[in-house]
């Protein structure tokens, strides 16, 4: 199992508190847990990723020990910690404005 945890805004749009555990199968990389968690809520798709090219949007972090993966390619596995389900896979709103 893979612990996801949203920022506020798309939990509420899951009415879901908390983080989420997702089953993924295959080799543990982003875009298979981003894969599982659009097919487990079908509500989140376009919101992480576009529709069609499935490329990050823009004000979306992901991090991970410490890490930020955001840039790393979406095939790259996942940190061990992650994978073994100790440590979350944080999806982030980033922040911007003046």
């Amino acid at each position: 199992m893979v612990r996801v945890v949203l920022p506020s805004p798309l939990r509420a749009l899951l009415s879901h508190t908390g983080e989420l555990a997702l089953s993924v199968t295959g080799p543990l990389s982003l875009r298979a847990v981003l894969d599982a968690l659009e097919a487990a809520y079908p509500v989140l798709r376009g919101t992480i990723r576009d529709h069609g090219t499935h490329r990050r949007r823009a004000f979306v972090r992901f991090y991970a020990c410490e890490q930020d993966l955001s840039l790393a390619s979406p095939d790259d596995l996942l940190p061990e910690a992650v994978q073994t389900g100790r440590e979350p896979l944080l999806i982030v709103g980033a922040m911007a404005g003046g």
